[in-house]
């Protein structure tokens, strides 16, 4: 899925201005006048990031990033504002935005950063993925093989995992092979870091 740029500004010109460099650039941009219309018209599961204004009518910039901290967006957000104050800057990133640029911003550093943070939801978002997908195949084990495969996770050898589950050695055996092998691991060091990039240690999920 190709990223796209937002940008969110109620200054018609400077919307007009970005979306003319990121054109030039070969980059796919979208604009939107207010974080209202933002908020109705986007899709927020196409990679890319946001450039937001500060101040704006109804809801302001700090609003919208709240918004999206609440939707559990993962979008990069980078302030591009003429009323940048200190604190207004702060607030900003404590809560999460990757810059904060004062208007108007050389195309050759609003370009720079932009390709930056695209670049990194790109890798977040495969990141993800990957994850959604060892997590799916877990979920997929019977419930005693992700029983077992905890188990050997810690170290433990078969003898060991029969006695703390009161079940035959050889039971553990066909369960440990039946996970290792729907999983691709191949030992109990891979079971163990497969668990953890899930969070899936324990069976309290």
């Amino acid at each position: 899925m190709e990223a796209l740029i937002r940008i969110v500004d109620d200054e018609e010109t400077v919307r007009n201005s970005e979306i003319f460099i990121f054109k030039l650039a070969g980059i796919p941009a979208a604009a939107y006048s207010s974080a209202e219309e933002f908020l109705a018209k986007d899709d927020l599961t196409v990679p890319g990031c946001i450039i937001l204004d500060l101040r704006m009518l109804e809801m302001s910039g700090l609003q919208l990033q709240r918004c999206l901290l609440e939707k559990g967006s993962d979008l990069p957000i980078i302030f591009l504002t003429g009323h940048g104050t200190v604190d207004a800057a702060v607030m900003a990133l404590k809560n999460g935005a990757v810059d904060f640029l004062q208007k108007p911003a050389k195309p050759e550093r609003l370009l720079e950063v932009v390709k930056v943070h695209l670049q990194q939801n790109k890798e977040l978002r495969l990141s993800k993925a990957l994850i959604q997908e060892k997590i799916n195949k877990f979920e997929r084990l019977t419930d005693r093989e992700k029983e077992v495969l905890r188990e050997v996770a810690t170290g433990k050898l078969n003898k060991q995992i029969a006695n703390e589950l009161n079940i035959a050695e050889q039971t553990v055996k066909i369960h440990r092979g039946n996970a290792m092998h729907k999983l691709g691991l191949r030992s109990a060091l891979d079971a163990s870091a497969f668990l953890l990039d899930i969070g899936r240690v324990t069976g309290d999920e």
